[in-house]
């Protein structure tokens, strides 16, 4: 396993996108360098290598690009979270509320077993609605969820309050 690498050092930071005010942190230089990648992959299989994780649900977009390889690693099923209308089968609908306004997500309805022991996956934490949602769709499949992983977490937004207490583990933090 790689773990010399300082991963922040393949975030790129992006001013005022997508809005002026907003700094964008921006993983794509993380991507391009195999190496900061499969790192990153491999801290959060070691983390949750001996946890009995059976699935890793991870709401679209970025998030299924760390999810697929470390459901791989893992042995774990990769199930997609995704906005209506873009899965093909039969779904279970969660609506939820942002900061202005509110938002749905969808996940098969054949996705999880009651006693799957779920990983929730995300690049980002920062407000934490959309986690929060997954963390609800999974509590009603009747699926433990064993934590709540990112690969950045912007703390100064307190995205964790909205986690319901479960355990949260990240690689990268900024202020």
């Amino acid at each position: 396993m790689t773990t010399d690498l300082d991963l922040q050092n393949y975030i790129r930071n992006i001013p005022d996108f997508p809005k002026p005010g907003i700094l964008f942190r921006d993983i794509t230089p993380m991507l391009a360098s195999p190496e900061a990648f499969q790192q990153a992959i491999d801290l959060l299989a070691e983390e949750y290598k001996d946890q009995g994780v059976t699935a890793i649900v991870s709401a679209e977009a970025r998030g299924f690009i760390f999810a697929a390889p470390l459901a791989l690693a893992l042995k774990a099923r990769f199930i997609p979270v995704r906005k209506p209308g873009k899965l093909p089968f039969d779904t279970h609908s969660f609506h939820y509320e942002l900061e202005y306004g509110t938002d749905t997500l969808e996940m098969h309805t054949d996705a999880l077993e009651p006693g799957d022991r779920v990983l929730l996956l995300d690049d980002l934490l920062a407000t934490g609605g959309t986690m929060g949602a997954c963390i609800q769709m999974t509590e009603k499949a009747e699926a433990t969820v064993v934590g709540c992983a990112f690969v950045i977490e912007l703390c100064g937004l307190n995205g964790r309050r909205n986690l319901r207490g479960k355990d949260v583990f990240t690689l990268i933090e900024y202020p």
